[in-house]
């Protein structure tokens, strides 16, 4: 098969189309030609040398999530056949003409969605429902904190918090990116680089918070935190040491929490899959919530995708289609 290689840690100009051997399946694992992968920041880290694959994951071939159709079945898969169209998270391989898959990561394709939109959704949707539903608990009525509110995650926060019936707040970094986040369903937005969110949020405070930042955020999330609030971190991007208050932990009986998808268990996944199934996949084909594409491009464009994903200018995702 081809895929898209890391030939050595650095730019985006290291990751080149090379013949590569096609993934051998067994066992419960399904082999999936790829129509569409989707890109996230972790791969940037990792073509650069800063985030490792796991053990058994191909180290040269980025790619979390893809969408494509079952070409073969290891002789103990259950619930998919050749042909049946799906979307899988990975824990890396995705840039390719063919990933192989255990079934409990895969999902069938939501009805009226493309390989594209499909290759949108396992990352963030695992990533949101696992850490802001199960994690954070948030329930319809609270006030939920979402930065990074133009991101995949964001993005896919918004629309499923919205619909489940929570209220809305993200941090952005233009008023153009607010305005996209409302239309998204954000019942309001706070431009990071003209207002301080600790600021407008100290008075009316927040339930739940979904941080993605880390460093100076700490303190003043757990500052607007109401009682009984919940902090969850899924990345440190301005720093992971950082001085606490445990005090106001304590008073405010504050929960904070924090998780990484990637290296956890088979059986986490495939559990976190079904309920993903019962209660996201409805809210899509409702129609209450829908991927948002920024661009696709060619596989073969990989390293200006990547150029593209850096830039941080974007709101929605960025897939590669083949």
């Amino acid at each position: 098969m081809k895929a898209i290689v890391i030939t050595k840690y650095g730019a985006p100009e290291v990751l080149q189309l090379k013949e590569y051997p096609t993934p051998k399946i067994d066992g419960d694992e399904v082999l999936i030609e790829v129509k569409a992968a989707g890109l996230n920041r972790s791969d940037v880290f990792q073509r650069e040398g800063n985030y490792p694959a796991p053990e058994g994951t191909p180290a040269d071939i980025l790619g979390l999530e893809v969408a494509g159709i079952v070409v073969k079945c290891g002789p103990e898969v259950k619930d998919f056949n050749v042909g049946d169209k799906v979307c899988a998270l990975l824990a890396g391989g995705g840039y390719a003409e063919f990933v192989g898959v255990r079934e409990g990561q895969c999902l069938p394709i939501p009805d009226g969605l493309d390989f594209a939109e499909a290759a949108s959704l396992p990352e963030a949707v695992f990533t949101v429902w696992s850490n802001v539903f199960q994690r954070g608990r948030l329930q319809p009525g609270e006030t939920f904190l979402l930065h990074g509110g133009n991101s995949g995650i964001g993005i896919t926060g918004i629309q499923i918090a919205h619909a489940l019936g929570s209220k809305v707040i993200v941090t952005v970094g233009s008023e153009e990116k607010g305005q996209i986040c409302l239309n998204l369903g954000a019942d309001s937005y706070i431009n990071y680089k003209t207002q301080d969110f600790e600021d407008e949020l100290q008075k009316e405070g927040v339930d739940v918070i979904l941080d993605m930042i880390g460093g100076d955020y700490l303190a003043k999330n757990i500052n607007i935190l109401k009682p009984e609030g919940r902090l969850i971190h899924i990345n440190a991007v301005d720093g992971s040491h950082t001085d606490l208050d445990i005090w106001k932990v304590m008073t405010k009986r504050l929960t904070i929490s924090g998780s990484t998808l990637r290296s956890r268990e088979y059986e986490f996944k495939k559990q976190l899959a079904k309920e993903v199934q019962k209660y996201v996949w409805p809210l899509i084909e409702s129609k209450k919530f829908r991927p948002v594409i920024f661009k696709t491009l060619p596989f073969s464009e990989a390293a200006e995708a990547h150029r593209l994903l850096e830039k941080g200018t974007h709101s929605g995702k960025i897939i590669l289609v083949r």
